[in-house]
């Protein structure tokens, strides 16, 4: 082994190790910046790394370098310029976005490198292996990833999209891309290798319309794992250990996520590909539907009992970030807090639209991480909690979950109906992804505060200011 291929080798090993310590600190919200850039690094070394590999073995002509030089500039300054001016409600969308052009570019690599391989001795078993996979499963994650996209941006319907035949059809498309699979490594099959490309793309269309919008958050971190195993066979094809490593990281922590929010929603990970839970989100109702009645309550009522309790718990939804009012909770909380209230925020796993939604949104605001409290861990206080601060959460908050007969039924929610008083700031009675009316809203010790999240926590701020003096 010469010098340049140890060296080279180091390298890749260092930025295996970079996203093996970086993946680790993104387990905590305190230690998640660093682990990011980490990681971050560790890609760029690779990627100098790569580019000093193709410059030394002379594979490539001047003009495949300015191509490739071109790509990584305009690609680095779309993703850089993308994420920097996407809005914290749109960052579902942008990370599914992602997935689509991780799996669609791993697919594409691999395709390519057995289109040349064909053309030539002939493709090696395993290669053919992990480029049938890499096909199938990235033209599946692709298209499936953009139809996320679509739903969670309200460009397709946020309804389940079920229609006569849909399983038995995705059942015949996974038997003839099973089919082709074989006999593309079987014999090296061009036209079949694009079959199955075409057939993954279809499946990725007719799996992810019939899901609905409550299922959402463990569809994308489905699709996240999807994304790291088409980069991880993708490094088998191309025999590169950092596209290996990365994309067996990105695999295996989606898949764990994946099965961490299926059981926060108590529904079996096949029910949910299955499809057929959640509306749209999208409607708006102006009372109760049950014919009970609800009590309204004003910014001075809101304020009077904050100002006055001991310990509130706030509960963040995806209201809170649809108007993009973090900044303004946490300036309520800071001002309750002054006072000498017990403040913290409970956080259940799928609020929001992606896993961690909440968490991010809060971080954005500099909420102190010790203040965020998962479900299992606040469950217990909302009984000796004397306002719960409900603020655009809905399904995960309905007390229909205990009774069986429901949509949601079984599936585990926050306690919030167990504080002495709640407040909920809502623009409406709307339904949430669930399509039902949440009974929390009817509940005699609950307080609807009917107003935008941001305005509404804004005036409550300049309300328990002028209460206190």
């Amino acid at each position: 082994m010469s010098d340049f291929d140890a060296g080279v080798r180091l390298v890749y090993l260092a930025a295996a190790v970079c996203f093996v310590v970086g993946l680790h600190l993104m387990g905590s919200p305190t230690s998640a910046r660093r682990g990011n850039l980490l990681s971050a690094a560790g890609m760029a070394a690779a990627v100098l790394a790569t580019f000093a590999v193709v410059a030394h073995e002379g594979t490539i002509t001047n003009t495949g370098t300015i191509v490739l030089v071109l790509a990584l500039l305009v690609g680095g300054a779309a993703g850089l310029v993308t994420a920097r001016r996407v809005q914290m409600t749109a960052m579902p969308q942008l990370v599914s976005l992602f997935n689509a052009v991780g799996g669609g570019a791993a697919a594409l690599v691999a395709l390519d490198d057995f289109l040349r391989l064909s053309d030539g001795p002939g493709v090696p078993t395993r290669t053919g292996v992990a480029t049938a996979l890499d096909v199938g499963i990235g033209a599946l994650t692709f298209a499936g990833s953009l139809v996320a996209t679509g739903k969670l941006q309200g460009v397709v319907t946020g309804r389940p999209v079920v229609f006569p035949g849909a399983r038995a059809l995705n059942a015949a498309l996974l038997l003839v891309a099973v089919a082709a699979g074989v006999v593309v490594v079987a014999d090296d099959n061009v036209p079949l290798l694009l079959l199955l490309l075409a057939v993954g793309l279809v499946l990725g269309v007719t799996l992810v319309l019939p899901i609905g919008g409550a299922d959402m958050p463990v569809v994308i971190s489905l699709l996240n794992a999807c994304t790291g195993t088409v980069v991880a066979m993708a490094g088998f094809v191309l025999e590169n250990p950092v596209l290996i490593i990365a994309g067996a990281l990105v695999g295996a922590s989606g898949a764990i996520l994946t099965v961490l929010m299926a059981q926060a929603m108590n529904r079996p990970i096949r029910n949910i590909v299955l499809g057929g839970f959640g509306g749209g989100g999208s409607v708006e109702v102006v009372a109760s539907s049950s014919g009970l009645p609800v009590r309204e309550v004003t910014a001075d009522d809101v304020a009077m009992q904050l100002a006055y309790a001991e310990k509130v718990l706030i509960v963040p939804g995806y209201g809170l970030a649809a108007a993009q009012a973090q900044h303004e909770v946490s300036e309520l909380a800071e001002l309750l807090e002054a006072r000498g209230t017990d403040v913290a925020y409970a956080i259940h796993p799928v609020a929001g639209r992606m896993p961690g939604h909440m968490n991010v949104l809060l971080a954005e605001a500099d909420v102190p991480y010790p203040q965020l409290k998962e479900m299992d861990e606040v469950n217990p206080e909302f009984a000796r909690t004397d306002v719960a601060l409900v603020v655009g959460a809905n399904d995960v908050t309905n007390p229909a979950a205990r009774r069986a007969g429901t949509a949601i039924s079984g599936m585990p929610i926050l306690d919030v109906d167990q504080a002495r008083s709640v407040i909920v700031i809502k623009r409406s009675m709307g339904h949430g992804y669930a399509d039902i009316e949440n009974e929390l809203y009817t509940d005699p010790r609950t307080g609807m505060f009917f107003t935008d999240a941001k305005a509404g926590l804004a005036t409550l701020v300049q309300s328990v200011k002028t209460l206190v003096g």
